[in-house]
């Protein structure tokens, strides 16, 4: 699983299902909206779909269609077009959407700490992050996998200046397993499984470990549009989330059938796999504000954020 790459074709095969707010909607009916997922449907998503399974939106009076993003979904400009209500979006693109205008707001979050990590081979000649310098590390051209390595040597009392970086793009797991390169950043609950998973013995730096703050790495994310004209929307929705994580986190085995009925492509061995890598980071409780300042902080230092971010109007104090 990746964040969230960019940007505008899946505009016209949303907008027919999207757009869906309460005008003229008959008494009792469900209120549709959609949701845009950050990455193709994967465990991390587990939630969202148990919700789904069992009715929890439709419950709370909500019709929730939720979509995959295709190769051209820009989701913070659909959501602030108003041609989507609700999206999941990695943090630091929901904090560079609001520097370039955007009005988006985290409502609650997905995961509770950062999926961000560098893997080195544990036959390789990395064995902790400062001694990466000297060394080719993949990285996938992204500017938060730039933070990442700087965070990990700097806090490891290593020079990030001397690191070779080699931009590979998403290809961390062959490169590793052919040695092209001796580390790579990835997130550890997918290229960390799929690496162990083709007998890549390797060694994970997980970012929070090496510098960074405990930050919740993939957000449900509104337009402050939709959180202000609809709130009872959004409080629907970010209730029957969190109830579907609350039963992923407690019933895993529940959890993968339904993300694997709605989604029957996925390899079901994979998504146990990555399932239960995540299970200590899925509980569904609100934002630390305090951390998210300790984020904001961290994102405007590594050159993700250009000016420091208000956090208050960045994520709702109800998520």
């Amino acid at each position: 699983m990746r964040r969230t790459v960019a940007l505008l074709a899946a505009v016209l095969a949303l907008a027919g299902t999207a757009g869906c707010g309460g005008d003229g909607a008959e008494p009792g009916v469900p209120k549709g909206a959609t949701l845009v997922l950050d990455f193709v449907p994967n465990a991390v998503h587990s939630g969202i779909y148990v919700a789904g399974a069992n009715g929890y939106y439709r419950d709370r009076g909500v019709d929730l269609h939720v979509r995959a993003p295709g190769e051209s979904t820009d989701a913070p400009k659909l959501l602030g077009a108003a041609k989507v209500e609700f999206a999941i979006l990695d943090i630091h693109d929901l904090g560079i959407a609001r520097e370039r205008g955007i009005d988006l707001v985290g409502v609650a979050p997905i995961v509770q700490r950062p999926l961000a990590a560098v893997f080195a081979r544990a036959d390789g000649p990395v064995r902790r992050p400062r001694e990466m310098e000297g060394h080719r590390v993949g990285v996938t051209g992204l500017p938060s996998d730039e933070a990442v390595v700087a965070s990990e040597v700097e806090a490891d009392g290593g020079d990030p200046e001397a690191v070779d970086e080699v931009t590979i793009g998403f290809t961390a797991v062959p490169s590793l397993a052919a040695g092209k390169v001796d580390a790579a950043t990835g997130f550890w609950n997918a290229e960390g499984v799929a690496l162990r998973d083709r007998g890549v013995p390797i060694r994970v730096f997980k970012v929070d470990d090496f510098g960074a703050p405990p930050y919740p790495e993939l957000v449900l994310t509104t337009s402050r549009e939709t959180l202000e004209s609809d709130p009872e929307l959004v409080e629907a929705v970010v209730e029957a989330t969190r109830q579907g994580y609350e039963v992923a986190e407690e019933h895993p085995g529940v959890a993968l059938e339904d993300l694997l009925s709605a989604n029957p492509e996925l390899d079901e061995a994979e998504q146990k796999e990555q399932l239960q890598a995540l299970l200590p980071v899925l509980h569904p409780r609100p934002f630390d504000q305090a951390v998210l300042r300790e984020w904001a902080a961290w994102d405007l230092r590594h050159g993700l954020l250009e000016k420091p971010l208000d956090v208050e109007q960045a994520f709702s104090q109800g998520g």
